[in-house]
């Protein structure tokens, strides 16, 4: 139930969480953090939930850190790019990599990694939640998550999925419900998730674990039907939709997400400063609405408790890749 246990945000939170940090924080050379302009690597091209909520929040960032956040988009490798970037930096806070659930994934997909996701990259914090809908074709003969995963079971290996490529969320949120419910279908990758919901639209794919803003007027045209979303509660949103473990399969979650690391190493008075800055930028009204929009939540918490929830990611995508024989293609 890690939803429950990480969005803890509030402005009250955001103002008493962790130990205060200090304006004058200081490296460990004494001088004080930041000393000089904040690199945030972005490791997706621009437009996608990771970039644009890191866009969201370096302004309010700057502000906070009295030094200009500047978002820098790496894309590739299944973000093992931008996140190597950040992981071989100099460990002073300076640079910072975004991170998602492809993270947690790539150590048991990728044989040669560039570094050592659980070694070289610590965390920083938790930057937001992003919830998926279940979504079908109206051409699909399922009214509810129960019905799906009727169907899927009657022909395994017929029914077709869309994602927005290998190793992306709606693929591994999808491979997570396949595994939660002992159902097997083929995976269609496009690039991007725009091709993906147009995909899925046209009728060339069955489902699609669609982001609320790319499939939400869709539902409401009735061109797509939502089945179930991806977190424990339903969404706000969404309200008339059940949650997946509401609706089918009690406890399951998937969801897309966004947080912040840095090069292990770094003084703990660096990241405890970050910290605060996302967390505090995270919990700002207006910034909060904006995140909303996106379909997200922003969370801001603390290191501690983002390190524990990315430990027990690895764990849950190192068996699911085992069990369901994810490859990268």
């Amino acid at each position: 139930m890690f939803l429950k246990q990480i969005v803890m945000i509030s402005l009250g939170y955001a103002a008493s969480a962790g130990v205060a940090i200090a304006q004058t924080a200081a490296t460990g050379s004494g001088q004080a953090f930041p000393t000089r302009t904040i690199r945030a690597i972005v490791p997706y091209a621009p437009g996608g939930s990771t970039d644009v909520v890191m866009r969201i929040l370096a302004p309010r960032m700057s502000e906070m850190l009295g030094q200009q956040v500047i978002v820098e988009n790496r894309p590739g490798g299944s973000s093992t790019i931008g996140l190597d970037i950040a992981a071989k930096a100099q460990p002073d806070g300076h640079t910072i990599g975004i991170a998602n659930v492809t993270f947690c994934a790539n150590p048991s997909l990728i044989r040669k990694m560039p570094f050592d996701s659980e070694k070289d990259l610590a965390p920083v914090s938790f930057m937001s939640l992003v919830t998926l809908v279940l979504s079908v074709h109206p051409s699909v003969p399922a009214k509810s998550v129960k019905d799906l995963i009727a169907l899927a079971k009657a022909q395994p290996g017929v029914m077709n999925y869309a994602s927005a490529g290998n190793v992306s969320a709606n693929h591994l949120a999808t491979e997570r419900f396949s595994s939660a419910t002992g159902i097997k279908m083929t995976h269609v990758p496009y690039k991007g998730g725009g091709p993906a919901v147009i995909a899925l639209l046209s009728g060339e794919t069955a489902l699609l674990f669609a982001t609320i803003p790319s499939s939400i007027q869709h539902f409401k045209t009735g061109k797509l039907r939502a089945l179930g979303v991806s977190s424990l509660k339903r969404s706000v949103a969404l309200p008339d939709v059940p949650s997946i473990a509401e609706a089918a399969v009690p406890g399951f979650e998937a969801n897309e997400w966004n947080g912040a690391l840095i090069a292990s190493g770094a003084p703990r008075a660096a990241i405890d400063r970050l910290y605060q800055a996302i967390a505090k930028s995270a919990a700002i009204p207006e910034v909060r609405e904006r995140i909303i929009a996106l379909g997200a939540e922003p969370v801001g918490n603390t290191p501690d408790e983002f390190g524990a929830f990315i430990k027990r990611e690895f764990g849950v995508w190192a068996k699911i890749i085992r069990d369901v024989g994810i490859k990268v293609e």
